[in-house]
């Protein structure tokens, strides 16, 4: 029995494994760290240095949009979480963490700016979710929230903006 497979015995609610064609079997990653395998309600991702954990939802999506565990977020830390405020919810990841909520949808987050806004308080500050990924050019990067944004260059860091809210 895999991490994987130990995974799914504890969230029965994922459902079965999706049939690849080639059978519905744990794979190999093409980086090489780890595996994945899909199920009817989310896929479950394992690399030694993370261990097990569920992806669903439109987390699990935007994830798969970015890149997946091959992306600049790779593995995921964490399972998807609540948040405390009972509205929004999250996966932490290696890289970075996307949040969702109903009116924002799925964003990521990472790098200096979440390291920023976790010091903030994530969702609790004046920032609140974010409303896009980070954006701009390497030395130019900035993601909005629905309190404001956040920008960050090399010779400033980052800087958090307060603004009228948009939801």
């Amino acid at each position: 029995m895999t991490a994987i497979d130990e995974k799914w015995g504890q969230i029965p609610w994922i459902g079965a494994p999706v049939d690849a064609g080639a059978g519905s079997q744990e794979g190999p990653n093409p980086d090489g760290r780890g595996s994945s395998r899909d199920f009817e309600g989310g896929s479950i991702y394992w690399n030694p240095g993370a261990g097990a954990h569920e992806v669903h939802g439109d987390i699990r999506m935007h994830y798969g949009r970015i890149g997946g565990s091959g992306s600049f977020l790779g593995y995921p830390v964490t399972d998807e979480l609540g948040c405390p405020d009972g509205v929004g919810r999250f996966n932490h990841f290696e890289g970075g963490s996307i949040y969702w909520t109903p009116n924002t949808g799925a964003h990521e987050v990472h790098g200096a700016i979440r390291d920023l806004w976790s010091q903030m308080g994530w969702e609790r500050s004046f920032l609140r979710y974010p409303v896009s990924d980070e954006m701009g050019p390497p030395d130019n990067r900035n993601n909005r929230f629905q309190g404001g944004h956040v920008t960050w260059t090399q010779a400033g860091g980052p800087v958090a903006h307060n603004s009228n809210p948009i939801d």
